[in-house]
């Protein structure tokens, strides 16, 4: 098969034996320092994707991606309208779900413990996609509908107030009182444990679930008290955008009254600050582990040096033959080039086999990676192709780049100095 002269030697001398045992060591382990990196980074990268996946599944799940209110003075808290704008903006772009809620700050008080939390007002029939629905461990949502005053909260914040499954607690608002014989004190009611869900997130201790009809009576509002509209998004990320739509828009009133318009807060304001650190943490976990990527496949500098010093007969003979420079360089890129193939390659197949098996290989070896006060020792995993395309033409560019120097050194041997001796 025809080979161009340059790509011919090149791979001759890759696959030669006739060489030093220490420029044998450094072409190896240039070679295997390729891999590693390679491997590490397409590992690290699939579990920084899973951990940014669940924090995505688990928290903006359960948060908002987008909360619709009243921006009015006297119409806030209070959305009469919310089923016609309901249908107004579950016919917007990016718009998955939209479903109505009450929420309040409020204590949750049991025989043993008295715990802050939010509570929120909902209609179970609009919330069957919740996540909470998903991670239900007792009860079921739906148990809100067919119950009076029945409540729905998380496993931790069960445990820490000492509750199961059909106990009863007392719900506080604090910031809403009412005369009695005995003076001012604040609303409060009795509830029944009818669900308890397990998220995995800071929702499961923060975060109560009553049906709307019963929350509209703690905090003394007519009909359902429903006050505000949550929008669930095709992606979180486009909240911004939708957001920006709904605002140029004109057609979406809080009411028949025009002055009375709708105020929009998205996910950022809550937890956009956790996001944008594990998107800062991403992003340097991808800056150190390329360096290493880069480190390793600069190796090959020094073993191509070391080639063309002891090759450099051959390359005055080739010269002679009538070798151009450029053809001398592409030699030693082709030489340099097949180390890191080799290099990419492997790595790019041990670091797709990591991603998809590591949990498997701790199992096995009983590894416990998050100490033993956790059930869970599952590594979220998230192997994204495009990552892997990035990372192995990344770490051949490098590899070409390395080459240089020493092609170029290789190319300005002068002939007749080199074999004078000879």
């Amino acid at each position: 098969m025809f080979q161009p002269i340059s790509l011919f030697i090149g791979l001759r001398y890759s696959r030669s034996k006739n060489r030093t045992g220490f420029i044998s060591f450094i072409t190896f382990f240039s070679t295997v320092g390729i891999l590693l990196g390679v491997a590490s980074l397409i590992t690290v990268v699939s579990v920084m994707n899973g951990f940014e996946g669940e924090l995505k599944k688990r928290i903006l799940g359960i948060v908002p991606h987008v909360v619709v209110t009243s921006n009015s003075a006297t119409g806030q808290g209070k959305l009469p309208q919310w089923r016609k704008i309901r249908a107004q903006l579950l016919a917007q772009n990016h718009v998955k779900q939209v479903t109505p809620f009450l929420s309040s700050e409020a204590l949750i008080q049991s025989p043993d413990n008295l715990q802050g939390v939010l509570l929120q007002g909902i209609i179970p029939e609009f919330e069957q996609e919740n996540i909470i629905s998903e991670y239900m461990v007792a009860g079921s949502l739906s148990s809100l509908s067919e119950q009076a005053y029945a409540i729905v909260l998380g496993r931790s914040l069960a445990n820490q107030l000492k509750i199961s499954l059909n106990d009863t607690i007392r719900i506080v608002l604090p910031n809403k009182t009412i005369f009695t014989p005995m003076g001012r004190i604040p609303v409060q009611r009795t509830f029944t444990v009818t669900g308890i869900f397990d998220v995995g997130s800071q929702v499961d201790d923060a975060m109560v679930y009553v049906h709307s009809n019963y929350g509209a009576k703690l905090l003394r509002r007519k009909g359902d008290g429903i006050g505000q509209l949550r929008l669930y998004l095709d992606d979180a990320f486009n909240a911004n955008t939708v957001v920006q739509e709904l605002m140029q828009s004109t057609r979406l009133k809080a009411s028949a009254d025009s002055k009375q318009e709708l105020a929009y807060t998205t996910w950022n304001d809550s937890q956009g600050a956790l996001f944008s650190a594990v998107n800062m943490e991403k992003k340097m976990m991808w800056l150190m582990l390329s360096l290493i990527v880069a480190v390793a496949a600069f190796n090959i500098v020094s073993a191509l040096v070391m080639v063309v010093v002891e090759k450099q007969g051959e390359i005055g003979i080739l010269q002679t033959l009538g070798l151009s420079k450029m053809g001398v360089v592409k030699i030693f890129i082709t030489q340099g080039m097949v180390n890191g193939f080799w290099g990419v390659s492997l790595g790019s197949l041990l670091g797709v086999l990591l991603s998809q098996y590591l949990n498997g290989f701790l199992a096995f070896f009983g590894v416990n990676i998050f100490g033993a006060g956790y059930a869970m020792q599952q590594l979220p995993m998230q192997l994204d192709m495009m990552n892997v395309i990035v990372i192995a033409v990344s770490a051949l560019v490098m590899s070409f780049i390395a080459t240089l120097y020493p092609a170029f050194q290789a190319s300005n041997t002068q002939p007749a100095e080199v074999l004078r001796n000879e």
